[in-house]
């Protein structure tokens, strides 16, 4: 059995991670970060938990007229957004923040 303290958990640059495990083909992965990630689209589901801090999370998605619609949700201590096949999404932690990521392997 192998425990994890998140709170214990800091990296050298944002977005680094520590691996956990993977089960049948999905990453489980705890992230620290003070800096947005970048706008991408998984090619499988995620499901984004934040341990630590306070991250804004951003999706985005364009309308008939082709101009971009983004809506944002600021997510607490405990909350989890769940991410479908190729939605387009960024995370924006508010200061320093650790995150449980679990995604298909080789996610972006």
């Amino acid at each position: 059995m192998r425990y994890y303290r998140a709170k214990q958990f800091n990296a050298q640059k944002a977005w680094d991670a520590q691996d956990i495990a993977i089960i049948e083909g999905a990453s489980v992965r705890l992230h620290w970060s003070d800096q947005p990630y970048i706008w991408h689209k998984n090619d499988g589901q995620e499901v984004f938990v934040v341990l630590d801090g306070c991250v804004v999370m951003k999706s985005r998605s364009k309308d008939e007229s082709g101009h971009w619609q983004i809506k944002e949700r600021q997510m607490h201590i405990g909350d989890i957004c769940h991410a479908q096949e190729g939605d387009e999404h960024v995370a924006h932690p508010q200061g320093p923040a650790r995150m449980l990521v679990i995604e298909k392997v080789g996610t972006v």
